[in-house]
């Protein structure tokens, strides 16, 4: 499985790969030529990356050089509430695509769309039965499907599997409207989410879904009135996962606190000091290290003293 990910800072699409601990150098760099883009990734063999801004997903290379371009039209003319995402597949053949057409005024719903990534030919596509503001996509380890999380603000959130076939996209929805996907287990046969209204975690099956476990989040010793449970953490290890607790203190001041929890029972076993600046700096790897970022927004990697 790659374990490639990317930043976008300074107007570059960064590569980055976790094989040493402290702060991580880009592995290579892609400009992109635009200061700002809703999503990006890139390829496991480092030589082209994927970028979106509202209006169109773009192919780069190595040498900033344009290699296609698939534009989101008709072009919006809505200017906020939508941010389209982009992800290579595991094998860096395809490119997955969430087009948020509702939100953007293309049409009563959104998009799935899957491209060729070395021509940006469409491949396959699905319509949605959403209408998101933006979506994240999580790749299995098999290599053979995609999720994709659509947020659909108070609305709640959807969660759908993909995957390409002879026939095209082949779409399942998950049955549910009010679960956030946070992360794949290492071995990609449970996965973990937080209820939309922050009330509690689960763990389920992979493919089907159903909830192995659920804590709610008195189970870490906070009250409702108080906190929450963010929609953040994921997989230290196949048998370790972090769960985010956050909240606001009298005077107003965010605070946050990380908690380890062995998934096969909910067995809390105690607070976990990620050395992150705020709830949502911290990305489990699942090798029992994790990222947080440093001033700049750069990676860090971090490993458990053991």
């Amino acid at each position: 499985m790659s374990r490639i990910f990317s930043r976008f800072l300074d107007g570059a699409v960064c590569a980055f790969e976790p094989v040493a601990d402290g702060p991580l150098e880009p592995v290579a760099i892609f400009h992109a030529g635009v200061e700002e883009v809703c999503a990006h990734s890139v390829a496991p063999d480092l030589k082209r990356a994927v970028y979106a801004t509202r209006h169109a997903v773009v192919c780069v290379g190595r040498d900033a050089g344009e290699q296609w371009r698939y534009e989101l039209r008709p072009r919006s003319g809505e200017r906020y509430g939508h941010r389209p995402a982009c992800a290579f597949s595991l094998d860096g053949a395809e490119v997955w695509v969430y087009r948020p057409d509702a939100m953007a005024g293309r049409g009563p719903t959104d998009r799935w769309v899957v491209l060729d990534a070395g021509s940006g030919e469409v491949r396959g596509e699905a319509a949605l039965e959403t209408a998101g503001h933006g979506g994240e996509h999580f790749r299995h380890i098999s290599g053979t499907c995609v999720l994709l999380d659509v947020g659909e603000g108070q609305d709640g959130t959807v969660i759908y599997r993909g995957a390409l076939t002879g026939e095209g996209l082949e779409l399942h929805r998950y049955p549910w409207g009010d679960r956030c996907l946070i992360d794949f287990a290492p071995d990609g046969a449970r996965f973990m989410t937080v209820n939309h209204d922050q009330g509690d975690v689960a763990f389920h099956d992979f493919p089907g879904g159903g909830v192995l476990l659920r804590l709610p989040l008195d189970a870490f010793g906070h009250d409702a009135d108080d906190a929450s449970v963010e929609w953040s953490g994921g997989y230290l290890e196949a048998d370790t996962v972090i769960v985010t607790v956050g909240g606001e203190t009298e005077d107003g001041e965010d605070w946050h606190r990380h908690y380890r929890v062995d998934p096969s029972d909910g067995n809390v076993l105690g607070p976990f000091d990620a050395g992150s600046q705020h709830a949502y700096d911290v990305e489990p790897l699942g090798d029992g290290s994790w990222l947080v970022s440093d001033g700049a927004g750069r990676p860090v990697r971090t490993r458990a003293r053991r």
